[in-house]
């Protein structure tokens, strides 16, 4: 128990706060809390719907959260319907804009799916999921006038983004001001002892914790997570900067991304993403990176996925027998236009982020058919029976199979 206490809140924790490992006073010492509780302590996780796609990026408090979850204790994943219209201006240059309802609704339909291979939501008493429109949908002015007395102007132009558009005259609305209120009332909604998220988040989930005070509740700890690299190892990973992993996406497509891992990101990839004792990694860089693809395959698909995977990836490789693998991914030609540009099916299909960058990478001899490199840069496919059941490929391993 002390080994699992004490790997919850070290592996992949930037911070802890409050904290003092010393002190006997539960109220600052959450291994302490954990160590001698008596009931099961809730852990809060809030997820705003501001998209679609969840990447591995967004895992990582997830993950924390399932730790939590081992160790007995409830997690209370706290789906942001209602602050999800409003936006969180953490890290944002300029306003959000403001999601409708129905757009809220449509991004919420995909979250649940993508969070289950990661969290328990079979095991009585482990899992509550709550949408926060259920209490901020039902605020009436009275206590909106509460909550805004609890901070002041001051007070929210020292959080880091509000003060430097501030300082540029970029404008910064009085709507923005509620974000960080309204999520810290959700502390209160649901009684946290303790509130994950990433390091961006320790404005946000400081103000729970005076909320809990001001509403005469123990204020929660904040357990804050690294924010993760992207493939590229240089930026965090976003689905805009293409660097990412999506928890969604298909065996070949995660097994390849992950295959190609930096060797500088390989130990922090494994430390953050999967439960792999440190020590154990392989010394071989390739190895590393191999069972890095393998491991997080498994746990969003199947170990037997990622093996057949594994093993038919290679065999693309070596044989470029590309026909015969069951395990590459899909693209339907339904809504294609023929006569149609190959390089337009590059962009199309994902397999390139852009047409320029498919039509650079047919110069470069990257873009292959079935084995065979494409030199033409302007091919034309004339029907779709010219492709349907055909390989596309590029590089080594970025494939897609066409079908009607």
């Amino acid at each position: 128990m002390v080994d699992a206490v004490s790997s919850l809140l070290q592996r992949g924790v930037s911070d802890i706060f409050p904290y003092d490992a010393e002190s006997k006073d539960t109220d600052v010492n959450l291994a302490r809390k954990l160590d001698i509780t008596d009931r099961p302590l809730r852990i809060k996780l809030g997820i705003d719907p501001t998209g679609t796609d969840l990447h591995l990026g967004h895992s990582l408090p997830i993950r924390k959260l399932r730790a939590f979850q081992d160790l007995g204790h409830t997690a209370v994943l706290i789906i942001g319907d209602f602050t999800a219209r409003v936006g969180d201006p953490t890290g944002k240059s300029e306003v959000r804009r403001q999601l409708t309802e129905t757009e809220v609704a449509d991004n919420i339909r995909t979250y649940l799916d993508q969070i289950k291979p990661i969290l328990d939501f079979d095991t009585p008493g482990r899992l509550e999921v709550r949408y926060n429109s259920e209490w901020l949908a039902k605020i009436d002015l009275a206590k909106i006038l509460e909550l805004l007395t609890t901070m002041t102007v001051g007070q929210m132009l020292a959080k880091e983004g509000f003060a430097e558009r501030y300082q540029q005259g970029t404008p910064v609305y009085l709507h923005e001001f509620l974000y960080p209120l309204l999520q810290g009332y959700d502390s209160v909604a649901v009684q946290a002892d303790v509130e994950l998220g990433g390091t961006d988040q320790k404005f946000n989930i400081a103000i729970g914790r005076d909320l809990q005070r001001h509403f005469g509740l123990t204020p929660q700890f904040g357990l804050l997570t690294p924010i993760l690299l992207g493939t590229d190892g240089v930026q965090k990973m976003s689905k805009s900067l293409n660097n990412y992993v999506g928890l969604a996406e298909d065996a070949v497509s995660m097994y390849s991304k992950l295959e190609k891992t930096p060797d500088a990101l390989i130990s922090e990839y494994f430390e953050l993403l999967t439960d792999v004792p440190l020590q154990q990694l392989p010394a071989n860089p390739r190895d590393s990176q191999k069972l890095l693809a393998h491991t997080i395959v498994s746990q969003y698909h199947s170990e037997a996925i990622a093996t057949e995977t594994q093993r038919s990836l290679a065999a693309m490789v070596t044989q470029g027998d590309m026909r015969q693998t069951a395990v590459i991914p899909e693209y339907s030609l339904a809504d294609v236009t023929f006569p149609a540009k190959l390089f337009y099916l590059l962009s199309a299909s994902g397999l390139c982020a852009s047409s320029s960058e498919a039509r650079r990478q047919i110069k470069g001899g990257a873009v292959k058919l079935d084995g065979s490199k494409i030199t033409d840069v302007d091919q034309t496919l004339a029907v779709p029976e010219d492709l349907i059941g055909h390989v596309l490929q590029v590089g080594k391993k970025k494939f897609i199979r066409f079908i009607q």
